[in-house]
């Protein structure tokens, strides 16, 4: 019988060189994905900017940012690129105004901590410092409860909906405020009593529950401190907040444990 041929197909230089490629690109180990830049707008109150920290930045002038403020210290452990336009005495109105200008399309995410100023929390409690005969803190805690519940809502929602338009993209995370009292007045320059402590601890309550149901409307994320911050009030053995400070500016504000205190609980929204 004849001998049948058979002839087998050389693969060309340039199939070879092909082949060769896509071998070495499967064995090499591919270089890691670059996560995208991580841009943190800080925006908010003193309790944001850090007042009670007793440090901050020169150049931040009566908005008192400080190094020690939850911000800085969230924005350092997750690498992300901040933004601190956060100024002590802001309400939502100057927040609206003033604070907003950096967001953008490439903002990541937001933290936001007001409305305290808004309800005048801080004179109700310079108020009810005073002795009874000298002030009407009832009246005060009233007055600022009925602000709450009745215009602090309308206002949070314009200041939301503006965030949201210039930053449509980042996660918003807004931060609430911790109950100050323990029961007890361990201050001598201060007068509170055990019913006015109650009492202020319970508007405090009643403007966190007013700012989550707001912030849940609008689609953010909430962060509630109080249970973090129970056993560490003005006069508990371990201090996040201060307590009549000299500066008076440094009163009733979280001190630099308790701006950790917020950063641990802040950075879990962040990361």
């Amino acid at each position: 019988m004849p001998t049948t041929r058979r002839y087998v197909r050389r693969p060309s230089a340039l199939e070879l060189a092909t082949a060769v490629a896509v071998v070495v690109a499967l064995l090499t180990p591919s270089a890691p994905a670059h996560a995208a830049t991580k841009r943190l707008v800080a925006l908010g109150d003193s309790y944001a900017s850090g007042v009670g920290t007793r440090t901050y930045y020169s150049d931040s002038g009566d908005c008192k940012r400080s190094p020690y403020a939850y911000p800085v210290i969230d924005a350092a452990r997750v690498g992300a690129v901040l933004s601190f336009r956060a100024c002590s005495g802001a309400t939502t109105t100057s927040v609206l105004n003033n604070q907003l200008g950096t967001l953008s399309g490439t903002t990541t995410h937001v933290t936001l901590t007001v409305g305290g100023n808004d309800a005048g929390f801080s004179k109700v409690i310079t108020t009810c410092a005073q002795p009874f005969w000298a002030s009407d803190c009832n009246g005060a805690i009233d007055q600022a409860q009925s602000f709450i519940k009745n215009s602090l809502p309308a206002r949070l929602d314009s200041l939301y909906r503006a965030v949201r338009t210039k930053a449509p993209n980042a996660k918003v995370v807004i931060v609430g405020y911790p109950r100050l009292f323990n029961g007890e007045d361990c201050n001598a320059g201060t007068y509170f009593s055990p019913a006015e402590e109650t009492r202020l601890n319970s508007t405090a309550d009643l403007l966190d529950t007013t700012v989550r149901g707001r912030a849940s409307a609008a689609g953010f994320a909430f962060v509630d401190p109080r249970s973090s911050f129970t056993g560490h009030a003005i006069c508990d053995a371990t201090e996040w907040v201060n307590g009549l400070s000299n500066p008076l500016s440094e009163s009733y504000h979280p001190n630099r444990a308790g701006q950790s205190g917020y950063a641990n609980l802040v950075d879990n929204y962040l990361a």
